[in-house]
């Protein structure tokens, strides 16, 4: 597995050791540096890394707000003196947090995790079908057949073209195991299959006859998903 990744981090030789770490592994590969939170963004809005490692404090814009405005697909590890960040980091579904200063032991278990992920995601796009849990088993569920998915409270309905099935698995889990260019999260109670889109307007989506709605914190991602500018 070959593995694209940016830094954005303000201090030089935080970038370095990232970069001394990341050498050790053959795998990794990176492909931007930026000490501006600003120009990250800008980035992000137009590239589609494997992998960020994000500092939290970088001034004018901070990784948690970075995070919030780009919402990328990308796999995220927080890179901070600061552990009070780690929940609303979590909150964003970040891959690890780590600790500065944090040893070459404690980064390659977090690159393992990116690793992981990536693989199911790549694995379910490779065979077109993954196994949701439901209340007594592992149902088979075919990608080609999703329509959008739902949150209710404590569940997820997943819509197919033939039936629904209820799962608790969250969104969080649904997002780590589905290829996020096919099923695309849109809102904080929806994901949606992009091919089954029959059309979008002022923000709504609609798949037959369901209108799902693309909230503020996702739209910048969907319309660079679809090709489409977000004025």
């Amino acid at each position: 597995m070959h593995i694209n990744y940016i830094i954005a981090e303000d201090e030089p030789l935080a970038i370095e050791r990232i970069n001394n770490y990341a050498r050790k592994l053959p795998f990794l590969h990176q492909l931007a540096a930026f000490e501006n939170s600003m120009e990250a963004l800008f980035y992000l809005q137009n590239n589609k890394p494997d992998l960020i490692f994000l500092d939290i404090n970088m001034g004018e814009l901070s990784g948690i707000q970075l995070l919030e405005a780009a919402r990328p697909v990308a796999q995220v590890i927080i890179t901070s003196a600061y552990d009070e960040y780690a929940l609303k980091g979590f909150d964003l579904h970040v891959t690890d947090y780590l600790l500065k200063p944090f040893s070459f032991e404690r980064f390659v278990q977090a690159v393992d995790r990116v690793k992981t992920n990536l693989a199911k995601s790549d694995t379910a796009l490779e065979r077109g079908f993954i196994f949701i849990k439901t209340a007594n088993r592992l149902e088979k569920v075919v990608l080609a057949d999703i329509l959008y998915i739902e949150g209710m409270r404590d569940y997820r309905k997943i819509h197919t073209v033939s039936k629904k099935i209820m799962t608790l698995q969250t969104f969080s889990d649904l997002e780590t195991e589905l290829p996020r260019s096919i099923i695309c999260r849109v809102h904080k109670s929806y994901m949606v299959a992009v091919n089954k889109i029959e059309s979008i307007e002022k923000d709504i989506i609609k798949i037959r006859d369901v209108c799902i709605p693309v909230s503020e914190t996702y739209k910048n991602y969907f319309f660079q998903l679809i090709g489409q500018r977000k004025k």
